[in-house]
């Protein structure tokens, strides 16, 4: 492993695999990037999920290693530690990875997953683009995961930002100007769109009242949206089983709970209103006044709750 570092006295952020992977791929144009940080804009795990999902279903290899120590504040995210027989034998310590990933297909690509730095992120972003063009990355893909006002009955909605007409054309897209809370990926966004190179932003619009629990929907439609828009072949079968799975267990909830689904029925009119909008360019699909977390109230916290006892149940029938 090689190091890469600054003056020397600048601390590296991060180390490149010697030898370096081969990124290339037979009548490449440049490898795709994907982008998936965990800890902002993750409703439904969507983002921590699909990284997960890619690297256990595909070949990969490690392609450099970020410095983590340099990146994270620990404080805000303490590793679990395990004690066993009064001896402290692991820490699980935090780690931010570029892999080279290759689809279905065998073609290459990047991703660059774990946890969102809290620190540096000028730096951090700045590598990340050197990394992009090092490696000839001809497009960036950001994901994202937003709770939104929108029934878990209806098409989960993935919209698109960017400066790339391909890569946002077939999504829903965003057309007024909105102020958001920025993360270290709109940060890469930002270094990337600056140095001219290709990027865009998808985001899964996520039930609200399912953001905090892990939603394989959410999942499986990103990676379909990133499929359809780059031609990366994922296997997605198992995904979209899990995605059944989980909407039958809610339905099931819902139909034990009159006033669930008295919301469910709001949400569902508000999104084909909203729908009808959007085919004339005016709103997307959840964007327009929601309901609170005050208005949804306890019944959904019951809810949620039901979701977890059922998982629970199941767990120790299986065991």
């Amino acid at each position: 492993m090689t190091e890469l570092a600054g003056n020397g006295r600048t601390p590296r952020m991060y180390e490149l695999e010697y030898p370096a992977p081969d990124v290339a791929s037979e009548g490449s144009h440049g490898p795709t990037l994907i982008v998936a940080l965990q800890g902002y804009a993750d409703a439904g795990q969507a983002v921590e999920s699909s990284s997960e999902h890619l690297l256990q279903a595909l070949d990969h290899r490690l392609l450099a290693t970020f410095n983590t120590d340099e990146l994270i504040d620990y404080r805000s995210r303490r590793p679990a530690v395990t004690i066993e027989h009064n001896e402290l034998i692991d820490a699980e310590l935090p780690e931010l990875n570029l892999h080279v990933v290759r689809d279905s297909a065998g073609t290459s690509f990047l991703l660059l997953s774990g946890p969102e730095p809290d620190l540096r992120w000028e730096s951090f972003t700045r590598s990340v683009a050197d990394l992009a063009e090092r490696f000839g990355v001809q497009q960036t893909i950001c994901l994202y995961g937003a709770p939104m006002a929108v029934p878990h009955t209806r098409p989960l909605v993935v919209s698109a930002h960017g400066n790339s007409k391909e890569l946002v054309s077939k999504l829903f897209s965003i057309n007024s100007r909105i102020i958001i809370p920025g993360s270290a990926s709109l940060h890469i966004e930002r270094k990337l769109h600056k140095r001219g190179r290709n990027v865009a932003g998808f985001t899964a619009h996520v039930p609200h009242y399912l953001a905090a629990s892990d939603y394989p929907e959410a999942t499986y439609r990103l990676l379909g949206a990133i499929s359809d828009t780059t031609g990366l072949k994922f296997p997605l079968a198992a995904l979209e089983a899990d995605a059944e799975k989980v909407r039958i267990q809610i339905e099931e909830q819902v139909q034990d709970s009159h006033e669930i689904q008295a919301v469910v029925r709001a949400l569902e009119s508000q999104y084909d209103s909203e729908m009808e909008q959007h085919q004339r360019n005016e709103i997307l699909p959840g964007d327009s006044e929601i309901p609170t977390g005050d208005e949804l109230g306890a019944e959904f916290e019951r809810f949620l709750a039901g979701l977890d006892a059922e998982d629970d149940d199941t767990e120790s029938g299986d065991s």
